[in-house]
């Protein structure tokens, strides 16, 4: 047997081009005859799509309120509170766990801009973190995306710009036309201080179901 393999390995290193002739003739014939009975595996997805899944995309046409405000390019990922009242003292209080929704802006799933408020220090030391909901989100840049999530979807939005508002300016536009979201910056919803402002457009919604 040995030498039967011995004399194999010697007629191929004899004949390398033929042998490969041969081989890739019967290589192809073997994948026509899988194709002709579909046998052949299905490719395999790699499963990296740049953090967008278009097959997830949904309609969605009920309102939900948001949870969760995520984006990634500033390292941002804190909860949303959404109080009924527009008293000045409840607004406060809710602050200190996270960023706000006011309460007569729009919810996610339908035409009008969802106003969302959150603090932000620049103190070394700050003992509550919520009062650094939404440092940095001056920093943002137009195209780039930020995430707000209800219990079942995720909606994105592209920003498209930001600014500092002047302290006696009416700085957000609640119309109802389009989907739009506005994040802006907060020290008390009493105080008339200079405040930074994000404004975003609805991109998509995605199911959160696996």
């Amino acid at each position: 047997m040995q030498k039967k393999n011995r004399g194999a390995i010697h007629e191929i290193a004899e004949h390398p081009v033929a042998f490969a002739t041969v081989f890739f003739a019967f290589f192809c014939a073997t994948l026509v005859f899988l194709a002709a009975v579909d046998a052949l595996p299905n490719p395999v997805s790699s499963g990296v799509s740049g953090g967008t899944n278009p097959g997830n995309e949904i309609s969605v046409s009920q309102p939900e309120s948001p949870l969760r405000i995520v984006a990634k390019d500033i390292a941002m990922d804190v909860p949303v509170e959404n109080p009924a009242s527009t008293d000045v003292d409840v607004l406060d209080e809710a602050l200190k766990h996270g960023a706000v929704r006011y309460p007569t802006s729009a919810l996610l799933g339908v035409d009008g801009t969802v106003l969302v408020f959150g603090h932000s220090s620049y103190l070394p030391i700050v003992y509550n973190q919520y009062y650094k909901t939404f440092d940095g989100i001056q920093n943002l840049k137009p195209g780039q995306m930020v995430s707000v999530y209800s219990g079942t979807t995720e909606y994105r939005y592209s920003v498209t710009g930001v600014r500092i508002a002047d302290a006696t300016q009416d700085v957000v536009d609640l119309s109802g036309v389009g989907k739009h979201l506005t994040l802006v910056t907060c020290d008390s919803f009493a105080d008339k201080t200079n405040r930074f402002v994000v404004t975003a457009d609805f991109v998509g919604a995605y199911s959160l179901a696996n």
